[in-house]
Protein backbone atom coordinates (compact mmCIF):
# COMPACT_ATOMS: atom_id res chain seq x y z
CA UNK A 1 0.00 0.00 0.00
CA UNK A 2 1.11 3.53 -0.78
CA UNK A 3 -0.17 6.62 1.01
CA UNK A 4 -0.56 9.69 -1.20
CA UNK A 5 -0.63 13.16 0.36
CA UNK A 6 -3.05 15.62 -1.23
CA UNK A 7 -5.04 18.74 -0.49
CA UNK A 8 -8.71 18.27 0.28
CA UNK A 9 -10.36 20.18 -2.56
CA UNK A 10 -12.41 18.33 -5.16
CA UNK A 11 -9.77 19.05 -7.79
CA UNK A 12 -6.89 17.87 -5.59
CA UNK A 13 -8.76 14.67 -4.75
CA UNK A 14 -9.40 14.09 -8.46
CA UNK A 15 -5.69 14.50 -9.13
CA UNK A 16 -4.73 12.06 -6.37
CA UNK A 17 -7.30 9.56 -7.63
CA UNK A 18 -5.97 9.92 -11.17
CA UNK A 19 -2.43 9.10 -10.04
CA UNK A 20 -3.80 6.20 -7.98
CA UNK A 21 -5.49 4.91 -11.12
CA UNK A 22 -2.23 5.01 -13.03
CA UNK A 23 -0.58 2.98 -10.26
CA UNK A 24 -3.49 0.62 -9.57
CA UNK A 25 -2.10 -2.29 -11.57
CA UNK A 26 0.88 -2.50 -9.21
CA UNK A 27 -0.18 -1.12 -5.82
CA UNK A 28 -3.09 -0.11 -3.62
CA UNK A 29 -3.10 3.66 -3.00
CA UNK A 30 -4.68 5.34 0.03
CA UNK A 31 -5.14 9.14 0.22
CA UNK A 32 -3.90 11.28 3.10
CA UNK A 33 -5.71 14.65 3.04
CA UNK A 34 -3.61 17.57 4.25
CA UNK A 35 -4.81 21.13 4.91
CA UNK A 36 -2.47 23.83 3.60
CA UNK A 37 -2.03 27.48 4.53
CA UNK A 38 -3.54 28.44 1.18
CA UNK A 39 -6.66 26.40 1.97
CA UNK A 40 -7.06 27.96 5.42
CA UNK A 41 -6.69 31.59 4.31
CA UNK A 42 -9.12 31.60 1.41
CA UNK A 43 -9.90 35.33 1.58
CA UNK A 44 -6.27 36.51 1.54
CA UNK A 45 -4.34 37.12 -1.71
CA UNK A 46 -1.77 34.38 -2.28
CA UNK A 47 1.06 36.91 -2.51
CA UNK A 48 0.23 38.13 1.01
CA UNK A 49 0.53 34.70 2.65
CA UNK A 50 3.73 33.43 1.13
CA UNK A 51 3.24 32.95 -2.60
CA UNK A 52 3.14 29.70 -4.53
CA UNK A 53 4.38 27.43 -1.71
CA UNK A 54 1.26 27.99 0.41
CA UNK A 55 -0.49 25.15 -1.46
CA UNK A 56 2.28 22.55 -1.18
CA UNK A 57 4.46 22.97 1.92
CA UNK A 58 2.27 20.97 4.30
CA UNK A 59 1.70 18.29 1.66
CA UNK A 60 5.45 17.99 1.11
CA UNK A 61 6.00 17.85 4.88
CA UNK A 62 3.73 14.79 5.12
CA UNK A 63 6.08 12.95 2.75
CA UNK A 64 9.25 14.14 4.44
CA UNK A 65 8.08 13.05 7.92
CA UNK A 66 6.88 9.64 6.72
CA UNK A 67 3.10 10.08 7.01
CA UNK A 68 2.82 9.65 3.24
CA UNK A 69 4.89 7.91 0.57
CA UNK A 70 4.24 10.41 -2.21
CA UNK A 71 2.54 13.74 -2.86
CA UNK A 72 0.44 14.84 -5.82
CA UNK A 73 0.35 18.52 -6.82
CA UNK A 74 -0.75 20.73 -9.65
CA UNK A 75 2.65 21.40 -11.22
CA UNK A 76 1.83 25.11 -11.44
CA UNK A 77 1.63 25.28 -7.63
CA UNK A 78 5.19 24.04 -7.07
CA UNK A 79 7.88 26.56 -6.09
CA UNK A 80 10.90 26.77 -8.35
CA UNK A 81 13.13 24.76 -5.99
CA UNK A 82 12.32 21.26 -4.70
CA UNK A 83 12.92 20.91 -0.91
CA UNK A 84 15.92 18.93 0.23
CA UNK A 85 14.99 15.28 0.74
CA UNK A 86 12.32 15.24 -1.99
CA UNK A 87 12.49 14.57 -5.71
CA UNK A 88 10.06 15.37 -8.50
CA UNK A 89 9.72 11.72 -9.45
CA UNK A 90 7.03 11.81 -12.14
CA UNK A 91 5.12 14.17 -14.41
CA UNK A 92 2.33 12.26 -16.21
CA UNK A 93 0.88 13.32 -19.55
CA UNK A 94 -0.23 16.92 -19.47
CA UNK A 95 -3.81 18.12 -19.62
CA UNK A 96 -4.95 21.30 -21.38
CA UNK A 97 -2.56 24.14 -20.41
CA UNK A 98 -4.81 27.00 -21.51
CA UNK A 99 -6.70 29.61 -19.52
CA UNK A 100 -10.39 30.35 -20.01
CA UNK A 101 -12.66 33.35 -19.52
CA UNK A 102 -15.88 32.32 -17.79
CA UNK A 103 -18.97 34.51 -18.06
CA UNK A 104 -18.16 36.55 -21.16
CA UNK A 105 -15.95 36.46 -24.23
CA UNK A 106 -13.06 38.93 -24.31
CA UNK A 107 -14.42 40.81 -27.32
CA UNK A 108 -17.83 41.16 -25.64
CA UNK A 109 -16.59 42.55 -22.34
CA UNK A 110 -17.95 46.10 -21.90
CA UNK A 111 -15.66 49.10 -21.48
CA UNK A 112 -14.19 49.07 -17.97
CA UNK A 113 -15.39 45.53 -17.30
CA UNK A 114 -14.52 43.95 -13.94
CA UNK A 115 -12.57 40.68 -14.32
CA UNK A 116 -11.81 38.52 -11.29
CA UNK A 117 -8.56 36.57 -10.91
CA UNK A 118 -6.02 35.97 -8.18
CA UNK A 119 -3.19 35.65 -10.71
CA UNK A 120 -0.78 38.49 -11.42
CA UNK A 121 0.23 36.75 -14.64
CA UNK A 122 -3.34 36.77 -15.93
CA UNK A 123 -3.92 40.39 -14.98
CA UNK A 124 -0.91 41.83 -16.78
CA UNK A 125 -1.57 39.85 -19.96
CA UNK A 126 -5.25 40.78 -20.04
CA UNK A 127 -4.29 44.42 -19.51
CA UNK A 128 -2.04 44.17 -22.57
CA UNK A 129 -5.06 42.99 -24.56
CA UNK A 130 -7.57 45.40 -23.02
CA UNK A 131 -6.11 48.36 -21.14
CA UNK A 132 -9.60 49.44 -20.00
CA UNK A 133 -10.24 46.34 -17.89
CA UNK A 134 -10.49 46.49 -14.10
CA UNK A 135 -9.56 43.58 -11.83
CA UNK A 136 -10.76 42.04 -8.59
CA UNK A 137 -9.19 39.37 -6.38
CA UNK A 138 -10.63 35.87 -6.66
CA UNK A 139 -9.73 32.95 -4.37
CA UNK A 140 -11.29 29.63 -3.44
CA UNK A 141 -11.78 26.20 -4.97
CA UNK A 142 -13.26 25.68 -8.43
CA UNK A 143 -16.86 25.46 -7.20
CA UNK A 144 -16.49 28.64 -5.15
CA UNK A 145 -14.99 30.59 -8.03
CA UNK A 146 -17.68 29.44 -10.44
CA UNK A 147 -20.35 30.46 -7.94
CA UNK A 148 -18.75 33.93 -7.63
CA UNK A 149 -18.58 34.41 -11.39
CA UNK A 150 -22.01 36.05 -11.42
CA UNK A 151 -20.60 38.92 -9.34
CA UNK A 152 -18.19 39.95 -12.11
CA UNK A 153 -18.20 40.51 -15.85
CA UNK A 154 -15.87 37.51 -16.20
CA UNK A 155 -13.49 35.32 -14.20
CA UNK A 156 -10.31 33.63 -15.40
CA UNK A 157 -9.64 29.95 -14.66
CA UNK A 158 -7.52 27.04 -15.87
CA UNK A 159 -9.23 24.92 -18.50
CA UNK A 160 -7.69 21.72 -17.12
CA UNK A 161 -9.43 22.29 -13.78
CA UNK A 162 -12.84 22.60 -15.45
CA UNK A 163 -12.17 19.57 -17.64
CA UNK A 164 -11.12 17.37 -14.73
CA UNK A 165 -14.18 18.20 -12.66
CA UNK A 166 -16.57 18.01 -15.60
CA UNK A 167 -17.64 21.64 -15.21
CA UNK A 168 -19.31 23.21 -18.25
CA UNK A 169 -20.21 26.87 -17.60
CA UNK A 170 -22.64 28.32 -20.16
CA UNK A 171 -20.19 30.97 -21.46
CA UNK A 172 -16.53 29.99 -21.77
CA UNK A 173 -13.84 31.38 -24.05
CA UNK A 174 -10.67 29.34 -24.32
CA UNK A 175 -7.64 31.63 -24.61
CA UNK A 176 -4.85 30.31 -26.81
CA UNK A 177 -1.34 29.98 -25.41
CA UNK A 178 -0.33 32.76 -27.81
CA UNK A 179 -3.02 35.08 -26.42
CA UNK A 180 -2.40 34.16 -22.77
CA UNK A 181 0.88 32.44 -21.91
CA UNK A 182 0.12 29.90 -19.16
CA UNK A 183 1.68 29.55 -15.75
CA UNK A 184 4.76 27.32 -15.54
CA UNK A 185 3.52 23.71 -15.38
CA UNK A 186 -0.13 24.59 -15.97
CA UNK A 187 -2.22 21.55 -16.92
CA UNK A 188 0.42 19.12 -15.65
CA UNK A 189 0.53 17.07 -12.44
CA UNK A 190 3.69 16.68 -10.36
CA UNK A 191 4.37 13.68 -8.13
CA UNK A 192 7.02 13.94 -5.43
CA UNK A 193 8.51 11.33 -3.12
CA UNK A 194 11.53 11.04 -0.84
CA UNK A 195 14.89 10.92 -2.58
CA UNK A 196 15.88 7.78 -0.68
CA UNK A 197 12.67 5.83 -1.42
CA UNK A 198 13.95 3.72 -4.31
CA UNK A 199 10.83 1.51 -4.43
CA UNK A 200 8.43 4.41 -4.89
CA UNK A 201 10.73 6.18 -7.32
CA UNK A 202 10.80 3.02 -9.43
CA UNK A 203 7.00 2.76 -9.42
CA UNK A 204 6.55 6.42 -10.33
CA UNK A 205 9.00 6.14 -13.21
CA UNK A 206 6.39 3.94 -14.85
CA UNK A 207 3.82 6.76 -15.05
CA UNK A 208 6.21 9.40 -16.35
CA UNK A 209 5.39 11.01 -19.70
CA UNK A 210 8.78 11.83 -21.19
CA UNK A 211 7.51 14.59 -23.47
CA UNK A 212 5.56 16.36 -20.72
CA UNK A 213 8.48 15.97 -18.32
CA UNK A 214 10.85 17.58 -20.80
CA UNK A 215 8.46 20.49 -21.32
CA UNK A 216 7.82 21.05 -17.61
CA UNK A 217 11.53 20.82 -16.78
CA UNK A 218 12.20 23.55 -19.35
CA UNK A 219 9.50 25.77 -17.87
CA UNK A 220 10.74 25.17 -14.32
CA UNK A 221 14.28 26.06 -15.39
CA UNK A 222 12.87 29.38 -16.58
CA UNK A 223 11.17 29.93 -13.22
CA UNK A 224 14.25 28.89 -11.25
CA UNK A 225 16.38 31.50 -12.99
CA UNK A 226 13.82 34.20 -12.14
CA UNK A 227 13.56 32.91 -8.56
CA UNK A 228 9.86 33.55 -9.11
CA UNK A 229 6.52 32.48 -7.69
CA UNK A 230 2.90 33.40 -8.40
CA UNK A 231 3.35 36.92 -6.92
CA UNK A 232 5.55 37.75 -9.90
CA UNK A 233 3.76 38.31 -13.24
CA UNK A 234 5.50 35.54 -15.14
CA UNK A 235 4.51 32.71 -17.44
CA UNK A 236 6.16 30.15 -19.70
CA UNK A 237 4.92 27.42 -21.99
CA UNK A 238 7.15 24.88 -23.72
CA UNK A 239 6.25 22.46 -26.50
CA UNK A 240 8.30 19.71 -28.15
CA UNK A 241 8.43 20.02 -31.93
CA UNK A 242 10.46 17.17 -33.38
CA UNK A 243 13.48 17.09 -31.10
CA UNK A 244 13.36 20.83 -30.42
CA UNK A 245 11.86 22.60 -27.42
CA UNK A 246 9.99 25.78 -28.35
CA UNK A 247 9.12 28.09 -25.47
CA UNK A 248 6.98 31.21 -25.17
CA UNK A 249 7.60 33.31 -22.07
CA UNK A 250 6.33 36.52 -20.47
CA UNK A 251 7.57 38.70 -17.63
CA UNK A 252 6.43 41.98 -16.13
CA UNK A 253 8.15 43.97 -13.39
CA UNK A 254 4.85 44.75 -11.64
CA UNK A 255 1.07 44.43 -11.84
CA UNK A 256 0.93 47.78 -13.61
CA UNK A 257 4.01 47.26 -15.75
CA UNK A 258 4.48 46.45 -19.39
CA UNK A 259 4.61 42.81 -20.45
CA UNK A 260 7.80 41.57 -22.10
CA UNK A 261 7.41 38.54 -24.38
CA UNK A 262 9.99 36.21 -25.90
CA UNK A 263 9.91 33.05 -28.02
CA UNK A 264 12.92 30.78 -28.34
CA UNK A 265 13.93 27.25 -29.26
CA UNK A 266 16.73 24.86 -28.39
CA UNK A 267 17.35 21.12 -28.25
CA UNK A 268 18.21 21.60 -24.56
CA UNK A 269 14.96 22.74 -22.92
CA UNK A 270 16.47 23.64 -19.56
CA UNK A 271 19.20 25.72 -21.18
CA UNK A 272 16.46 27.45 -23.19
CA UNK A 273 14.48 28.21 -20.03
CA UNK A 274 17.51 29.71 -18.30
CA UNK A 275 18.40 31.79 -21.38
CA UNK A 276 14.91 33.24 -21.92
CA UNK A 277 14.68 34.15 -18.23
CA UNK A 278 17.98 36.03 -18.34
CA UNK A 279 16.97 37.84 -21.54
CA UNK A 280 13.65 38.91 -20.06
CA UNK A 281 15.31 40.08 -16.85
CA UNK A 282 17.64 42.24 -18.96
CA UNK A 283 14.65 43.83 -20.69
CA UNK A 284 12.79 44.50 -17.44
CA UNK A 285 15.70 46.23 -15.70
CA UNK A 286 16.56 48.50 -18.64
Amino acid sequence: MLRVATRGSALARWQAAYIAGLLQHVVYVEPLVVATEGDRQVETPISAIGGKGVFVKEVQAAVLDGRADLAVHSAKDLPAVTPEGLVLAAVPRRGDPRDVLVGCRLVNLPEGALVATGSARRRVQLRELRCDLRFAELRGNIGTRLAKAVDFDAVVMAKAALDRLGERPPVVEVLSCETMIPQVGQGALAVECRVDNKRVRSLLAGIQDLITRREVDAERAFLTTLDGDCALPVGAYARIQGDTVVMRAVLSASLDGRCHFLVGEDNDGEALGHRLARQLLDRVVR
